[in-house]
């Protein structure tokens, strides 16, 4: 933006009052100050100082003496802490300071400091006011410090020059870390989806039988499906404000309903929900798409193309180095050999309670350069929607494992475990489109499906997976 105004002849200027905060007046919320509070060991899976250390060590490698954090995630992966600041994701705003020692300045909301706070952050963390934020930055006179400009504003870099410290432009060190899942938090992720998948079955089972007749409006079906997962007790919050899309709904890409638009299910169409929960353990996001009375012929045919996408990418195995825009094609094959595609990337990184959405990785056409590395969870979730007519998603996340030996290969491989739990509508795959291979994938998972979610519900669901997740 400097660059762009320098161009056009004129200078931006820094003020210290922001002139929007001006306007907004007396009638602007207040900060929010949500307590901030130790995530324990028995979630996270690392202690602080290790961690602290293993990033340290990294800015040294980077010829670094210091970082600036400003990301809300990284703070509270950085020290283990959780807060409450951001809506739908347990993070605190707060910024920090990290030596290449290991040792951090952080910076937070004293309103916001719980009383177990101060002793769980220990003597190598030292916790300040945000007013002391300028001072430390002066105290940085001469020293080489990272700073992100994807995730810190300019200040930070102007501050940083005023003081005399020499920036270096760089990646968050914290996001490639935080994004590798330690094995206490794929544990923990795998028991959040088993949990979470009781609830969707339960509302999988309730829109297969009386949402069938019933046929309830969007709000309805959100307000249903939050009830059952607030039923296992050990519900945080939501992880994102659900996505319910009935008919042409659903072909809106993350539409969320409201009441001028709530829509009421219609037999004949379809349904889709994309939803999750925040739990202690982990961080859910699920797609379903179900038949609303009797699908068309062309709703399951493209639904099944839709899932033939999904199934290549779940079972795909590929070497170190290999990064999720490689393998994007993968899902969308099926639908480009039939002239269809969709518009949204296929897959996203997800974090260990805290956020959905969660960097570096991806997989999408967008060219991405991070490679996909094991204990990353990234979602699979092709779809394809006709507009004004309805949409189509199926999304589980999945984690990156290192694969079984292939036998005759040479090479490493890298793979997928499945994490999410919930049965996808039978009604709407033609089953003659799959191939042998395809169809044993499909078995096999709904045959998982059962073993693991049949024990959390009561005899009437169970009876309904039994039926569902039965062999193709």
């Amino acid at each position: 933006m400097r660059a762009a105004v320098e161009k056009a002849g004129a200078e931006l200027k820094p003020v210290e009052r922001n002139p929007l905060d001006a306007a907004w007046g007396a009638a602007r919320p207040a900060q929010p100050q949500a307590p901030v509070v130790p995530h324990p060991l028995d979630y996270s899976g690392e202690d602080s100082a290790e961690k602290r250390a293993r990033v340290g060590q990294a800015l040294a490698a980077k010829d670094a003496q210091a970082a600036v954090i400003t990301a809300p995630a990284s703070i509270a992966w950085l020290f283990n802490v959780r807060g409450g600041d951001v809506i739908r994701s347990p993070l605190p705003l707060a910024q920090a300071i990290l030596d290449a020692s290991g040792r951090a300045r952080l910076f937070l909301d004293p309103a916001k400091v719980s009383a177990e706070l101060p002793a769980w952050l220990g003597n190598e963390v030292s916790l300040e006011t945000p007013d002391d934020l300028p001072g430390a930055l002066a105290d940085l006179k001469g020293q080489k410090v990272l700073v992100d400009p994807a995730q810190s504003s300019a200040w930070y870099f102007d501050a940083l020059e005023t003081a005399g410290a020499q920036t270096i432009r760089a990646d968050d060190p914290c996001a490639l870390p935080r994004a590798c899942k330690n094995p206490v938090e794929i544990e923990g992720a795998r028991k959040a989806h088993v949990r979470d998948g009781g609830a969707l079955a339960r509302f999988l089972h309730w829109l297969a039988t009386e949402a069938q007749t019933n046929l309830p409006d969007e709000k309805t079906v959100v307000q249903t499906l939050e009830g059952f997962r607030e039923a296992t007790g050990a519900l945080k919050d939501l992880s994102f404000d659900t996505i319910a899309g009935a008919a042409s709904n659903g072909a809106i890409v993350h539409y969320r309903p409201t009441e001028r638009l709530n829509k009421r299910t219609e037999a004949g169409s379809l349904l889709l929900v994309d939803s999750g929960g925040q739990y202690l353990d982990g961080t859910t996001d699920v797609t379903r798409t179900v038949a609303i009375g009797e699908p068309s012929r062309e709703m399951a045919e493209r639904f099944t193309l839709v899932l033939k996408g999904h199934l290549a990418l779940a079972h795909i195995r590929f070497p170190a180095g290999t990064t999720g825009s490689a393998l994007d094609v993968l899902a969308r094959a099926p639908l480009w050999m039939a002239g269809l595609d969709y518009d949204h990337g296929t897959g996203h990184g997800v974090g260990s309670y805290l956020g959905v959405h969660e960097g570096p990785q991806r997989i999408s056409k967008a060219p991405n350069n991070v490679a996909l590395q094991p204990g990353m969870i990234v979602s699979n979730e092709p779809g394809y929607y006709k507009t004004g007519a309805y949409g189509i998603r199926i999304e589980n996340l999945q984690v990156v494992t290192t694969a079984a030996e292939i036998e005759g290969g040479e090479r490493p491989m890298l793979g997928f475990e499945t994490l999410t739990l919930a049965p996808i509508d039978r009604r709407l795959i033609v089953v003659e489109m799959l191939t042998a291979e395809e169809r044993a994938q499909m078995d096999a998972y709904h045959a998982r499906v059962l073993r693991e979610i049949g024990p959390l519900v009561d005899a009437e669901v169970k009876a309904w997976l039994e039926e569902v997740c039965a062999p193709l």
